[in-house]
């Protein structure tokens, strides 16, 4: 029983130094951060890509959003972001520690959810967790119910889906930069997305794992009707900035889909036993062509 005792003890203290050790990690991920900002705080808008670095974020998000912030009139200081997973990788978390704003972050998995309730900042931030698989016949429900509308600073949106539907359905909130997934393999010029399914889930519209989301044009034609400006990519080529043009500063410039489109960087594709495949970007479009789409410039 003694040994047993002994036992349990001597784990309880690995995880506690195990604990102390990833505390660390991150204080020094998050020092490094705000480095980088200082380094780059003098830096002009010659280009989104020149500014990225990433502390949270998967790409380089993070550093773009730093740079926005000195050139686009934010008042309120609240962002809203959904498809956050465990939030340990996200494009507004380094946000909520460095620049304290508060914010909203959604997602559908409980588990998530619950992973972010026992995250450190949870407690130490103001920061409010939604389980809910979003719909656009829902999203402007969920924002009131937790107490966010009208303005605030910036929106983010990763659901790997209807991306372009529920952006179209939302009107209880206004941000001053939005940030939204493309699907850079429907190339530049065409102006498509999925069809809506309210139940749409990735991994079971297609085997191939690449048939979600909208175009870039898509998202553009959706922006230009919302008031917003198009300001570039980040250079993995699955993130799209635009920036409402009440608030934009005389450094930011706008930009053409054409001008502004990257190419995506990274491999997803599976074929039907779920493996990775290697497909060119041409094989990737005829494949998406084979399927629903809706072109949204008609």
């Amino acid at each position: 029983m003694r040994d047993s005792v002994n036992l349990w003890s001597k784990i309880k203290a690995k995880m506690r130094r195990w604990d102390a050790i990833d505390l660390r990690s991150q204080k020094i991920q998050e020092a490094l951060g705000r480095i980088e900002c200082r380094q780059l705080a003098e830096a002009d808008f010659s280009g989104l890509h020149k500014n990225e670095f990433k502390v949270y974020s998967q790409w380089g998000e993070d550093g773009i959003i730093q740079m926005l912030l000195r050139h686009v009139k934010i008042e309120n200081k609240i962002f809203i972001e959904f498809g956050v997973e465990n939030y340990t990788e996200s494009n507004t978390r380094f946000l909520l520690i460095n620049n304290n704003w508060s914010g909203l972050v959604i997602d559908g998995n409980p588990e998530n959810i619950e992973f972010i309730k026992n995250d450190r900042i949870f407690w130490q931030y103001k920061l409010n967790v939604e389980c809910s698989f979003i719909t656009r016949e829902d999203i402007n429900a969920l924002f009131e119910a937790n107490g966010i509308t009208g303005e605030i600073g910036i929106l983010s949106i990763d659901i790997d889906g209807n991306d372009y539907w529920v952006w179209e359905a939302i009107n209880s909130v206004d941000p001053a930069i939005v940030v939204v997934e493309y699907n850079a393999r429907f190339g530049a010029e065409k102006a498509v997305t999925v069809p809506y399914d309210q139940g749409f889930v990735r991994s079971k519209a297609h085997y191939s794992m690449i048939y979600y989301g909208a175009s870039l044009r898509a998202l553009w034609l959706l922006a230009c009707k919302k008031g917003y400006a198009f300001v570039g990519c980040n250079s993995a080529g699955n993130n799209a900035f635009f920036v409402r043009r009440d608030l934009m500063g005389e450094g930011v410039k706008e930009l053409s889909p054409e001008e502004g489109f990257v190419i995506n960087q990274f491999r997803e594709a599976r074929d039907e036993s779920g493996s990775l495949t290697y497909l060119s970007p041409q094989e990737e479009l005829k494949l998406l062509q084979s399927l629903p789409l809706i072109d949204v410039s008609v």
